[in-house]
């Protein structure tokens, strides 16, 4: 894993009775700082690396001569901020590329929850990307400017949620400052985390790829079985080869939300006979997908006497519609999920299952751990982490053994190096009719997913809205895999047309869109362009009237997809090109020569244009 500096004897150490302080000398970073405040007996070492790439790695090393719970520790470092405007994390809320965090651990990852990563960027260049190859714990982490001197700071605390009990553990933290585009340091630091931390993805069927139909946007939770097999010929006919059946088939009435979760079968008022359903779905030439709470056990259940003291939280049963979650560090509770999903693939014939809610596993901050309470009774795992990691392998393992092609779908914020050992889709999270949101979060998980399945939230939009209009929705899912989630049987045939040739054109392109060289512009600004190129072609995609589209020598030809207002796109060529634009609707609209230079591209709203001879 490159070389190793012999660094470790220049670490300086001031022990005091409370705590401990290290730094190391790094090359290309300066001091790195090390503390600890309450380190009980254990010991710590720094040591400088290299990895393969020549970026500057840390590694930590802590010990103790007896086992103990390992205490939280602090690891931080200070590099120049010039040139350094904007932060980018794996998953933004607010949408924030802010450099300012007056926290400064102003993010934080675990297994189910986010990835470690943080990058500073000025235009599209990398200042310093940093990452930890701690992806299954908790880590708390910041990359953010210091107000007096506005030099970024880099953060890194570990241990801050409770860990059993042992005797040496490790950990190393990346610091990436090299001149490159910021993308490409984002998409190296998930690559190291995966090799460092010894990480398998999850195979990739090619079916994950397909664009697909769900049910939640279109009916919540009021769905049946006639209504989804209506809507699956059209679905087909329009290019969709998988479909998703979500929240609602286990219930038909209940006290709360998820008050009726647990027992995983279907409602006899719904789906009579879930068998003969899925047969019926593959018949309209359709794979089928269920979804599945996996955390959630709810009072109206069966299962809730079966499991309520098994439970990580809630489950009191002082009011009706109570819902508790599940602790999977109980070995029941991960062999009756295992034999649960085992039932969907096997029993009824479901092609994968879309499992939700996993990030709800963790031991809220400010409670205790009610393990705690009764010395970890009953339960093998005494690690949460460790208990979610081991009860997605398990799922992982049993299901691929009836299917190896098994579709298991999760969704943002669970995501990350980590969640690809299980996943082989990754979705963004809800955002209905969000299209600029719905375009930054598809391109944010395309820097940490590699080659997993990176999916688009469901497309929904207005049933009066221009053909042009509704194509907009699609254009910002275009570089992911697209989810539709309408009633297709009422929307306007002018949608379907946009729809049909929309999905048309993004098959055409998969291997550019979906897994081609990809090159996401200025996430400060939600990402006005977006690139990508596979050996064939290139596909630009224009989101805002500003962006001009460098189109180079046209080497091969090269698609501008534009998803702005405006019916133009500049663009400068470096010679003569032939070009023919292309509406909503995929029919050609004239051809023209254009020169070299500063050019205005001429394409329809919401339609395109294909450059080069």
């Amino acid at each position: 894993m490159g070389k190793i500096f012999s660094f470790i004897c220049a670490v300086t150490s001031a022990a005091a009775s409370f705590g401990i302080e290290q730094s190391l000398a790094v090359p290309g970073v300066g001091d790195v700082r090390l503390s600890c405040n309450r380190p009980g007996g254990w010991a710590f070492s720094l040591a400088a690396e290299t990895a393969g790439d020549g970026v500057p790695v840390v590694r930590v090393d802590m010990s103790a001569a007896e086992a103990s719970t390992p205490p939280t520790f602090e690891v931080k470092f200070a590099v120049p901020g010039v040139g350094v405007y904007n932060v980018w994390s794996p998953y933004d809320e607010h949408y924030q590329t802010w450099p300012q965090a007056w926290n400064k651990y102003h993010y934080s990852s675990q297994l189910a929850f986010r990835a470690p990563i943080a990058a500073a960027f000025g235009g599209d260049e990398n200042k310093c990307a940093i990452a930890t190859s701690e992806a299954l714990r908790r880590v708390e982490y910041g990359l953010a400017v210091t107000e007096s001197t506005c030099n970024f700071e880099g953060c890194f605390k570990f241990f801050t949620a409770y860990e059993p009990p042992r005797r040496a553990y490790s950990t190393k933290i990346r610091i990436d400052r090299r001149k490159v585009f910021w993308a490409d340091a984002v998409r190296a630091a998930s690559d190291w985390i995966m090799e460092t931390a010894g990480l398998k993805p999850c195979k990739v069927p090619e079916a994950a790829f397909d664009p697909l139909y769900s049910s939640w946007y279109a009916f919540w939770q009021d769905v049946h079985d006639k209504t989804i097999e209506k809507e699956m010929p059209i679905a087909a006919s329009l290019g969709m080869k998988t479909a998703i059946l979500d929240d609602g088939w286990q219930k038909e009435e209940s006290a709360t939300f998820y008050s009726a979760t647990g027992d995983w079968m279907p409602v006899k008022g719904r789906f009579p006979d879930m068998k003969e359903h899925v047969a019926k779905v593959h018949a309209a030439g359709m794979k089928y997908m269920l979804w599945l709470s996996v955390p959630y056990v709810g009072d109206e259940s069966a299962a809730w006497e079966r499991l309520k003291d098994k439970f990580l939280y809630g489950g009191k049963g002082k009011h009706p519609g109570d819902v508790g979650v599940l602790d999977p560090r109980f070995p029941e509770v991960r062999e009756y999920l295992c034999q649960t999903y085992e039932r969907v693939v096997r029993d009824w014939g479901f092609d994968g299952v879309k499992l939700d809610f996993i990030d709800q596993f963790v031991i809220r901050p400010g409670t205790v751990d009610p393990a705690e309470k009764d010395g970890f009774a009953g339960r093998d795992i005494r690690s949460m982490p460790e208990a979610v990691d081991r009860l997605m392998r398990d799922v992982t393992r049993r299901l691929q053994a009836i299917n190896p092609d098994v579709l298991i779908e999760f969704r943002q914020q669970y995501m990350g190096p980590a969640i690809r050992q299980y996943g082989n889709m990754i979705r963004g999270t809800d955002c209905p009719a969000d299209f600029a949101k719905n375009r930054k979060i598809i391109a944010d998980l395309r820097l940490t997913s590699g080659g997993t399945a990176v999916h688009s939230d469901m497309l929904t939009w207005n049933r009066d809205e221009t053909p042009e209009g509704a194509a907009k929705a699609i254009l910002s899912a275009l570089f992911g895999v697209i989810q539709y989630s309408m009633v297709l049987d009422t929307i306007p045939p002018a949608h379907k047309e946009v729809i049909r040739h929309w999905l048309a054109f993004s098959q055409a392109h998969r291997e550019t869109l979906l897994k081609g060289a990809f090159r996401p512009r200025h996430p400060e600004l939600l990402y006005p362009l977006i690139e990508a190129e596979s050996a064939a072609e290139k596909v630009f995609a224009v989101y805002s009237a500003a962006p001009v589209v460098e189109l180079g020598g046209v080497e091969k030809p090269a698609f501008v997809v534009n998803a702005t207002d405006a019916a133009r796109v500049p663009a400068e060529l470096s010679r003569e090109a032939g070009v023919e634009y292309f509406d909503v609707f995929g029919r050609s609209r004239g051809r023209a020569r254009l020169k070299a230079g500063l050019v205005m591209l001429e394409v329809p709203v919401s339609g395109y244009c294909r450059v080069g001879d």
